[in-house]
């Protein structure tokens, strides 16, 4: 079982759209940490750490997002686990 860690950064229409909500449940349905928030220029940012499955599982949810979202690119960078428990919502 190889834990990973994922850096996202979420662009297009994700945010007023219920995304980080839909992205928490998703996550914990996964099973997967860490946490999710919206910046200043419109975009959202993830944190993503668990089995690597179950991480590359919530990277494509990404790509849709909930229904009202219309995600234009997501950008993934990958990092060193930190020990990220639960999922949560900041900012």
């Amino acid at each position: 079982m190889e834990i990973v860690r994922a850096h996202l950064r979420i662009y297009g229409r994700v945010q007023g759209v219920g995304f980080r909500w839909s992205m928490q449940r998703e996550a914990k349905k996964l099973g997967v940490n860490g946490w999710v928030r919206n910046l200043p220029n419109g975009s959202v940012e993830a944190v993503i750490e668990g089995e690597r499955e179950r991480v590359e599982a919530l990277i494509g949810w990404a790509h849709q997002g909930p229904s009202w979202a219309r995600v234009t690119r997501v950008e993934v960078g990958w990092e060193t686990p930190k020990g990220e428990k639960g999922f949560r919502v900041v900012g």
